[in-house]
């Protein structure tokens, strides 16, 4: 060699060519340039080996943010999107097949999810979209999704882990849910005492196995989603006919006009009169206008002009 390299060198710059994979060629040529010879004579090789190094880092660091960037691809955010955040092999993946009707890949080997999965769990006719994303330390980690949500559940199966999480996610400022997931056989006493420490800190949680969770629990569960995401679930009906079957999913303390409007814009400039049944109402059929606020389970009905 020119440079008169040292066995150490010739081994390293061997190991390189043999080397496969972008990361595995980077750790090897590093390896290479910190066994180079310092002489003057060697400057141009080093030179050159450093800009080849700095080539491989651009290639690796866009192949990760591509792989980062597929995961939203056909990722289309539903009215409702709740996040299931987690550390790796914290029965995420189980989670989201017990609130829905998806059946995903469950490993017991880390970072198995490398995309996130969606799936849509039904509740009292309407349906809320369910996202598990590749867990908080994996290099496939979102938190633009997680940003955009509406809600999200905090699993974990650790009480450490809870401030793992809410440091991952410090920046997103809307309602959170602990999910703490039993996977062992927890005894009762070994419940009470996760729940006090929860219940100290005032977290919103829930306990319970997502491998195998009691029918309550998970309905508990999923009322505790539905009532976190700030939303209310109205009826509409033509004079005359029963109720329809799907609600209209409105924001909290909306009004006639705002399911008017969500109904058809312009509509509420038709109405000449509007009639309501439900929690809201001071009797059946109360005729309201406007102005009137609703609550989840109201039915409406209106006459046009």
């Amino acid at each position: 060699m020119p440079i008169n390299a040292h066995p150490e060198y010739l081994a390293a710059e061997k190991e390189y060519r043999l080397t496969e994979g972008v990361e595995n060629k980077i750790k090897a040529l590093e390896k290479m340039i910190s066994l180079m010879p310092k002489h003057k004579g060697a400057e141009n090789l080093r030179a050159q080996l450093r800009t080849r190094l700095k080539k491989l880092k651009e290639q690796a660091e866009k192949t990760k943010k591509t792989k980062k960037s597929s995961g939203k691809r056909g990722i289309k955010k539903e009215e409702m999107q709740v996040v299931i955040v987690g550390l790796t092999n914290s029965g995420k993946s189980t989670l989201l097949s017990a609130l829905t009707n998806t059946n995903p890949e469950i490993s017991h080997y880390e970072f198995a999810t490398k995309n996130p999965i969606v799936g849509m769990m039904p509740y009292s006719g309407i349906q809320i979209q369910i996202v598990e994303i590749p867990a908080i330390e994996s290099e496939y980690y979102d938190k633009g999704i997680v940003h955009t949500s509406d809600l999200v559940l905090m699993l974990v199966n650790e009480l450490a882990q809870v401030k793992n999480i809410e440091e991952k996610i410090s920046d997103f400022s809307k309602n959170k849910i602990i999910v703490f997931n039993a996977m062992g056989n927890l005894t009762e006493n070994e419940k009470r005492k996760i729940s006090a420490n929860l219940q100290s800190k005032k977290y919103n949680f829930v306990i319970l196995s997502a491998k195998k969770p009691e029918e309550k629990v998970l309905q508990e569960l999923k009322d505790k989603i539905f009532q976190n995401l700030g939303k209310i679930r109205v009826f509409t009906k033509q004079p005359g006919k029963e109720k329809s079957e799907k609600p209209v999913v409105l924001n909290k303390s909306s009004t006639i006009k705002d399911i008017a409007e969500k109904i058809l814009h312009g509509f509420s400039h038709q109405i000449k009169e509007t009639r309501i049944w439900g929690p809201s109402s001071k009797f059946h059929g109360q005729v309201v206008g406007l102005r009137h606020k609703l609550m989840d389970l109201d039915v409406v009905e209106f006459k046009t002009r």
